[in-house]
């Protein structure tokens, strides 16, 4: 609620400079032709500040992209070599199963499967809450 009213009030404020400017411009003792060169002057000057601001929203917008782009390659590739990893894991368990009288039971079997792969989900899960923490910590700056 509060960044709300601070957005309002620098918005209000800008607002209240430019027209106040405008005012003092149109109201003030000069000629004509002093008068347009005054306007043309600061119409050039926001034109100008208009395009830096356009050229940083564009940069920081792009360096997010990157960064977006690079964190989720990161995780697919994360989740990626995890599920190769349960997958061999499950191979092996079959295989020494099937080659051997094993003393574990199949539900034994499944069930430290099921944990390994809960174990492997928490990582997971971890990851994309720290890649969602470092993009809201990015979106407040």
């Amino acid at each position: 609620m509060s960044q709300m009213n601070t957005k309002d009030f620098v918005i209000g404020t800008l607002i209240g400079s430019i027209v106040g400017a405008c005012s003092a411009l149109l109201l003030a003792p000069k000629a004509g032709k002093e008068l347009r060169e005054d306007l043309s002057e600061g119409a050039q000057s926001a034109k100008n500040k208009t395009s830096e601001f356009t050229n940083e929203a564009y940069e920081k917008g792009s360096e997010w992209a990157n960064r977006a782009k690079d964190k989720s390659s990161e995780l697919a590739k994360n989740v990626t070599d995890q599920s190769y990893q349960i997958y061999d894991r499950v191979k092996g368990v079959a295989g020494s199963a099937s080659n051997s009288n094993a003393e574990k039971t199949a539900d034994e079997l499944a069930n430290e499967l099921s944990e390994d792969l809960e174990s492997e989900e928490d990582r997971v899960n971890d990851d994309v809450r720290d890649l969602q923490a470092s993009a809201s910590e990015e979106s407040d700056k």
